[in-house]
């Protein structure tokens, strides 16, 4: 059918309208200019369709002329006339530009473009659209100025521009839209005021300019929006006092300002004067005084967070209001430390049945904590009472806040036992007790809080043995008991605790026995510490199978026996102290090949032999092996006394030693000789075959199972593609957790010989931050086709690409990384490619690292994808100039300039795409966005702007997320110190190892100690989260 042919109703009323009727002339004309008009939007839509140039949903497959192009996928139309009135393409991963010729559907009225990848500046023409009453295109990499002449979009209501990459100002002449109901532009690098001409939206009900760079003050002229229901204007520069007529905008009800600079005081009668008030968040500023006392009347709030300020006085009664959800008083000057009445506040919030959240951490808040706090609201997930001055009993009732996920009452003067019934938490995951005057046994039913995460007692005063209950918690990550009077051995339980990541520590307490060899099974911990305790016996050799210790601290004990050779296997050690204890024997010379190990410490023990002189112990200032009389060698700052040389033989004996062997030599040469010609003679008439010998020593699984486990390949279970196949989502029967299926395309040259290189790779590589193979298939599929696959370990978070661009995929749309996280991604994958260049048998090239190629676990660990692949593919005949499943030459973008040359692939340009990465992480652009043409790039971007506009390159969402935690994670406040510290080196790092010379970038040896240097003084680690 043709798409524009006349339908049933048009042909009756020709034939019985009369030819000479006035009504079918001007009718005629009508119909004659619709016509033409369809035809415009047909073309227009045809040259949008042109400019995608990547559609992984294949939704602009339907854009055909098979059917009239109203009924293509996202477009609606007028019935009548068969004119676009709406295009809506949001959430497809669309990639290209917006075109001017959109501006053409002058009937458009709705244009929903958000969630996407569209890239370029905003088209003028788009003000050309006359009837158009909404506009999205949120979350997308646009750049360049918002148009001014969006203005003329007199209709508009709805403009969402939020989640790009905007710079300028917002354009006063913003003002004349006065239909404009809703205006959003939060998320960009916008700069300059807020203008005044906002107070001309006479319509406007919700206004968002979040998370950019805007200075000065709120204007007055805002308090002129008496429709005005949202204010959000959080994260930016902006300061002063806050307009007094802002407090007569009776329609407000969300307010929302944190982490800028206001100041001064709140109107004592807000909750008067904005008696709709549901949400007020003004965390991480500098207002001051006491917190207005009309909140005693108001009913209306449900979120109240004033965290991060310098508020002083008594929080005032709170009982009205019913509503409330989350409250978060940190960090401010609440309380008098010493007064009964500091926390009074908490029995009038009994009455609000439906809070979640409450934070009073960092105060002065002193007295006991009364019994009615187990009146709270049964809903109560988060409860932070950490830093303060309370003293006194934990209150038994505690235990009915049965929905309780967290508990922090650290770092207070709480004495007293832990109440059995925090065995009641079913849903508590993080419990802190730190830092108190606690006494007595920690309770067996701790063992009944199996969802549990972390648990922190600390530096109190808990007497009694390790209860073996703690085996029970199969979740915990992090386990923090030292600096207390605990003693008995360390049950094995505790050491069976596969889950624990991130810490166990057990230091200063009066604990006996030995380490026993299930240590082993701490495959993932990064920190133990078992230090100043009464510990005895032989260090284990099975602790070498705790590949993951970045940090080991055994001093102060009563080990004896040797130092394990088998320490040499961790290769991620930074740290180790196994000072004053009784250790005999030599010091394990595979220590000094540890290159990340920058502190050793083995003084007043009882070593003998040679110190070794590589490594950490040519490093005079973090070596430590004084105390041990019996040690000679060494780097000559230590001053040990020279190693004995043996007597040297009788001359005679020495001659017929070295006649024997110069002939073992001669005849090893000769030997060798005859296999090389032997095997090249065999090599010349016969040719190799290279799929079974590999594949033979990987396990491997049938077809049918691949099939069955991914629902006959179904296009629902497809999570990527790349340039030799496809990978899948699937189970084995073999396996009961879900893997990842890569099946190859091999009518793609080359593809068979990559999936051998790949084998070869994969089987030899062991690496926690490397993706790891399960097995593989090589066999034929039901139509009696060679079919070949690899399976790898399933990574449920992603690719760091979903991560970092959230708008390609809908699932991890709204979720960002913070500077923590970002920091752990690119230590892992340093980690990775330091194996690769400097750990294995062979140096192994990566060639395409790239946000796509980093996967995240469970755990948010990284593991590097598709690797190895250059070295082993020219090993095996394979030509670099080929593409591969990686594409030796690596990704436009991320490939060194060198290579574009010509130049043969090196580690020198794996460290060109890892400061790339890094950049990108950072900065959370691509680096071929649209802003980097004409000679501009991504590394002098940061380069010209780290000086003085490093805010104005950091990826916003990694602020606000440093800016919560500040707030003890609940709400937001002022960036830590060492945060831009933190900021500054990562982002040298990456300049350093992305200069176009090959010669001058850094190494990854180099980086991984400038990481560490890092690690030393990062906020997330002075901060402590959860202690």
């Amino acid at each position: 059918m043709k798409p524009f042919s006349l339908n049933m109703l048009q042909v009756f009323w020709f034939l019985v309208i009369p030819l000479n009727s006035p009504w079918l002339c001007q009718n005629t004309v009508v119909y004659a200019n619709a016509m033409l008009g369809n035809e415009t939007d047909h073309l227009a839509l045809l040259k949008f369709k042109e400019s995608i140039s990547s559609d992984p949903y294949g939704i602009m497959k339907s854009w055909n002329s098979s059917i009239h192009f109203c009924k293509w996928h996202g477009i609606s139309c007028y019935p009548m006339h068969q004119r676009v009135v709406e295009l809506n393409l949001h959430g497809y991963q669309l990639y290209g530009p917006i075109l001017p010729q959109l501006g053409n559907l002058s009937f458009l009225r709705i244009l929903k473009l958000e969630n996407n990848s569209f890239n370029g500046k905003i088209p003028r023409e788009l003000g050309h659209l006359s009837r158009l009453e909404v506009l999205y295109l949120t979350n997308n990499s646009l750049v360049g100025e918002i148009p001014s002449n969006l203005t003329s979009c007199s209709e508009l209501k709805d403009l969402d521009l939020s989640g790009n990459n905007l710079i300028g100002k917002i354009p006063i002449e913003i003002g004349s839209l006065q239909k404009l109901q809703y205006f959003y532009v939060a998320k960009n690098n916008l700069t300059g005021e807020v203008p005044p001409s906002i107070g001309n939206l006479s319509s406007l009900i919700e206004l968002s300019v979040g998370l950019n760079n805007l200075e000065g003050k709120i204007p007055q002229e805002v308090c002129s929006l008496k429709n005005l229901s949202l204010m959000s204007v959080p994260v930016n520069k902006l300061s002063g006092t806050l307009p007094t007529c802002l407090y007569n905008l009776s329609s407000l009800t969300l307010f929302s300002v944190p982490g800028n600079q206001f100041s001064g005081s709140l109107s004592p009668n807000m909750f008067h004067t904005l008696p709709n008030l549901q949400g007020i968040s003004i965390g991480g500023n500098l207002f001051s005084g006491p917190i207005p006392i009309s909140i005693t009347n108001a009913t209306v709030p449900q979120v109240l967070s004033f965290s991060g300020n310098s508020f002083t006085g008594q929080v005032p009664n709170l009982g009205k209001l019913k509503d409330l959800r989350w409250l978060g008083l940190s960090e401010n000057n609440l309380g008098e430390g010493n007064s009964t009445k500091d926390l009074e506040f908490l029995r009038s919030l009994t009455n609000c049945s439906k809070l979640q959240m409450l934070s009073i951490s960092y105060n002065y808040f002193g007295g006991s904590l009364p019994n009615s706090v187990g009146n709270l609201s049964i809903q109560l997930s988060q409860l932070y009472l950490g830093s303060n001055l309370i003293s006194g009993k934990i209150p038994i009732e505690l235990g009915n806040l049965i929905s309780l996920a967290l508990l922090n009452m650290a770092y207070n003067y709480f004495e007293g036992t832990i109440p059995t019934v925090f065995g009641k938490f079913q849903k508590m995951q993080a419990l802190i007790l730190s830092g108190n005057k606690l006494v007595g046994d920690i309770p067996a039913s701790i063992g009944n809080l199996t969802q549990l995460f972390h648990l922190r007692l600390a530096q109190n005063m808990l007497g009694g043995s390790i209860p073996r209950t703690i085996g029970n918690c199969q979740k915990l990550q992090l386990l923090t008991l030292g600096k207390n009077n605990l003693a008995g051995t360390i049950p094995s339980e505790v050491f069976s605790l596969s889950s624990l990541t991130n810490l166990l520590d057990l230091s200063q307490n009066s604990l006996s026995g030995s380490l026993p060899n299930v240590v082993s099974k701490l495959k993932n911990l990064e920190k133990m510490d078992v230090s100043e305790n009464h510990l005895s016996g032989d260090i284990p050799g099975s602790i070498g199978d705790c590949t993951s210790l970045e940090y080991l601290y055994l001093q102060g004990n009563s080990f004896h026996g040797i130092i394990p050779t088998t320490m040499a296997s961790l290769k991620g050690l930074r740290r180790l102290d196994m000072s004053r204890n009784h250790l005999s024997g030599s010091i394990p010379k595979g220590l000094q090949n540890i290159s990340f190990l920058a502190y050793f410490n083995a003084s007043f023990n009882m070593l003998d032999g040679e110190v070794p002189t590589e490594g950490v112990f040519q490093n005079a200032s973090e070596l430590a092996v004084t105390g041990n009389n019996k040690l000679c060698g060494g780097i000559p700052q230590l001053h040990l006394p020279s190693c004995p040389i043996n007597a040297e033989e009788p001359t005679k004996h020495h001659n017929f030693r070295l006649i024997g062997v110069i002939v073992g030599v001669l005849a090893f040469l000769l030997i060798l000789l005859f296999i090389l010609t032997f095997y090249c003679m065999r090599k010349r008439n016969k040719k190799p075959t290279l799929d079974s010998p590999v594949t033979d020593q990987v396990p491997k699984v049938s077809y049918q199972n691949l099939h069955n486990g991914t629902d006959g390949f179904a296009g629902r279970n497809l999570i990527g593609s790349g340039n030799f196949g496809s990978v899948y989502k699937g189970t084995l029967e073999s396996e009961d957790e879900v893997v990842a299926i890569k099946v190859l395309n091999l009518q793609k040259k080359g593809a068979h010989k990559s999936f051998i290189a790949e084998c070869i790779a994969l089987k030899n590589i062991r690496h926690r931050n490397l993706i790891k193979i399960l097995t593989c298939c090589s066999s034929t599929d039901y139509k009696g086709q060679e079919f070949k696959a690899l399976i790898f370990e399933y990574m449920k978070n992603g690719s760091l690409e979903s991560w970092l661009h959230s708008s390609i995929d809908i699932e991890y749309q709204g979720r960002s990384l913070d500077l923590e996280q970002r920091f752990n991604i690119i230590t892992d994958v340093a980690s990775a490619v330091h194996y690769l260049h400097y750990e294995c048998e062979q140096t192994i090239l990566h060639c395409d690292l790239k946000p796509s190629n980093v996967l995240l676990d469970d755990c948010m660990v990284a593991h590097v994808s598709d690797f190895g692949l250059a070295r082993l593919l020219s090993s095996i005949g394979i030509s670099l100039l080929q593409s591969s499943t990686i594409g030796i030459k690596g990704t436009i973008g991320y490939a060194p300039p060198e290579y574009g040359m010509g130049s043969e692939v090196s580690i020198e340009g794996d460290m060109y795409s890892f400061g790339i990465l890094v950049l990108e992480i950072l900065t959370g652009r691509r680096p071929t966005d649209e802003i980097f043409k004409d000679g501009h790039n991504l590394h002098n971007h940061v380069k010209f702007s780290i000086s003085n506009n490093l805010l104005q390159i950091v990826d916003p969402t990694i602020l606000p997320s440093e800016l919560e935690r500040t707030a003890g994670s609940e709400k937001l406040g002022p960036v830590h110190p060492n945060a831009e510290k933190c900021l500054l080196s990562l982002f040298r790092i990456a300049l350093a190892c992305s200069v176009e010379s090959p010669k001058e970038r850094m190494s990854m040896v180099d980086v991984l100690r400038e990481l560490n240097l890092i690690k030393s003084f990062s906020p997330f680690e002075v901060r402590g989260r959860l202690s």
